[in-house]
């Protein structure tokens, strides 16, 4: 019944969510609670620090007269994207401090909010000045009429993660311009696979690992005309899978957020390539700067055989928030306070959405990554940013990128046929997005 229950929600928001919502002007005077929806801890963690006067809680800060809450689902399963599409259900009709203000979207699907009336366009509260941000980011927070409906305080450029020690024995070198030149395409990974495998490593810690640089490297998207789409691009990923299961180039098809996987960035992890922006150094490499059993300083990054990005974080305005004001001051002050965005690069590793801090910091010699043995990640991400493109997205991308890896990793696991796993994920789609057609 929940599953039947999500179903039908999730048809409704995709189908329908443009009129569920009328639009509201700002109301004149700010109401006591924004309420802000999310679905991890990251955002947030700098709300607290560069933002709020006060922290309360764990889920409450103040910022001025107002109270920002946060309600806060994982987004396994589409859990964050269900229960905040009911709450924007109710939006008309909620009580002024339980109407959601802002919450926030990633890439895989952003547009269904774009492309609803249950965002509002942010220039009629303030934000306006995008001149330092990156044009894709501005893209994606845009409905299909230009409208711009939120930002993003962050680009996500994503790289080749290496270990320095292992490319110095597979390859000879660690130098990131002399390891790209030998990871240069997908034909010279796959032979340095077979390299790494002769002398003890691994190439990568699972075969998923490669899944975001081919799915973001298709020509077409994941639903054509209100039907299910394989890209070539990822019936070449799962070639490349099975490749690397059977030559033995990966330790396991371990999901991309398992702890074998992440076993391997520990010092005695034997995995030369990882792949991930900046914001994948500080939430997904702990093991790696584990004091005791890491290995900090050796690691370094380069482009890698295709250029991509993965993910991101838009924040969104609500329509119908009764603190306009304060939602458009937390958006320019993540895109546009160089004061608080430089803090972001420094301090927490990412790679910020606004160009004049990040071309500072990429041009200052001084500049370096510890993580990185000293190299200047912003810098290779300032180029890497050039390449970003957003399209072929659709609003079920995060149910197909989610279904197609869960689906192929059993298959990989030797719990099911190949075909099978293709038929167990065609029947997953049905399920959850039951308004496309499966063929």
């Amino acid at each position: 019944m929940k599953k039947l229950l999500s179903a039908i929600l999730a048809v409704l928001m995709i189908v329908s969510l443009a009129g569920c919502t009328k639009p509201v002007e700002p109301t004149q005077e700010e109401g006591k609670v924004l309420n802000l929806w999310t679905w991890n801890e990251e955002f947030w963690g700098f709300l607290v620090k560069y933002y709020a006067d006060e922290k309360i809680d764990e889920y409450t800060v103040k910022k001025g007269d107002v109270t920002i809450k946060r309600t806060t689902y994982v987004s396994d399963n589409m859990a964050y994207q269900n229960a905040l599409d009911a709450a924007l259900l109710a939006q008309e009709t909620a009580a002024a401090d339980e109407k959601v203000d802002m919450f926030l979207a990633e890439a895989d699907y952003i547009i269904k909010y774009t492309n609803s009336d249950v965002t509002m366009d942010v220039s009629k509260i303030g934000v306006t000045d995008f001149s330092n941000t990156y044009k894709y980011t501005v893209e994606a927070a845009s409905d299909a009429n230009g409208v711009v409906k939120g930002v993003s305080f962050q680009c996500c450029p994503s790289a080749l993660i290496y270990r320095r020690s292992i490319a110095k024995d597979v390859l000879g070198t660690d130098d990131p311009a002399e390891v790209q030149a030998k990871l240069n395409s997908w034909e010279m990974f796959d032979a340095v696979a077979a390299e790494a495998k002769a002398k003890g490593y691994y190439m990568v810690p699972t075969p998923l690992e490669t899944y975001r640089t081919f799915s973001n490297n298709t020509t077409s998207a994941w639903v054509v005309d209100g039907k299910l789409n394989f890209d070539s691009a990822i019936l070449n990923w799962m070639d490349q899978a099975e490749k690397y299961m059977a030559e033995g180039y990966a330790p396991g098809a371990y999901g991309i957020w398992d702890g074998e996987k992440n076993d391997q960035m520990f010092a005695s992890g034997k995995t030369m390539c990882f792949f991930g922006p900046a914001w994948y150094f500080n939430f997904c490499m702990g093991n790696a700067q584990d004091p005791d059993k890491g290995c900090k300083g050796d690691w370094a990054i380069c482009q890698g055989p295709q250029a991509h990005f993965w993910g991101g974080t838009w924040m969104l305005a609500a329509t119908g928030t009764d603190n306009p004001k304060t939602v458009a001051d937390i958006m320019n002050t993540f895109i546009n306070n160089e004061e608080v965005v430089e803090k972001l690069v420094r301090n927490e590793a990412q790679f910020s959405n606004n160009q004049v801090v990040n071309n500072k910091l990429a041009a200052d010699a001084s500049y370096g990554s510890e993580f990185l043995g000293g190299q200047n990640d912003v810098a290779v991400f300032a180029e890497l940013a050039k390449n970003i493109k957003f399209q072929n997205i659709t609003p079920y991308d995060q149910g197909c990128n989610e279904g197609i890896q869960t689906y192929v990793r059993e298959w990989l696991n030797g719990q099911v046929t190949k075909d099978q796993a293709i038929a167990n994920f065609k029947d997953y789609l049905k399920n959850v997005y039951p308004g496309i057609t499966v063929e």
